[in-house]
């Protein structure tokens, strides 16, 4: 389950740019959230909470696909939704291996 996660998780975060908004966005996100909440920063917790998610989705909208929150909404409302990028999709064409004739002519 771990490592199935890991792998689609890879494959939909392939752009640096969405690489480097996600190491900022996750952590600002929980961190920020639990953090200033304890201290009892309510407007900082959310305020992290919500800028952190503005840059894991802007990540996602430079990747061309949707977040995986988003992606589990529109499957809820049966909604199209785009789990992988074009980038993405196209590495997985070229990574299928082709189907082979098995006559020799």
């Amino acid at each position: 389950m771990i490592q199935r996660f890991l792998h689609n998780y890879l494959l939909r975060h392939q752009n640096r740019a969405n690489q480097i908004l996600h190491l900022i966005g996750v952590p600002l996100t929980f961190g920020g959230l639990i953090g200033f909440g304890i201290a009892g920063e309510w407007f900082y917790a959310w305020s992290a909470f919500v800028a952190g998610y503005v840059l894991q989705f802007l990540g996602h909208a430079i990747e061309q696909n949707d977040a995986g929150e988003l992606i589990l909404i529109k499957k809820l409302l049966g909604i199209p939704y785009r789990e992988f990028g074009p980038q993405t999709q196209s590495q997985q064409n070229f990574d299928q291996p082709s189907k082979k004739s098995s006559c020799n002519d």
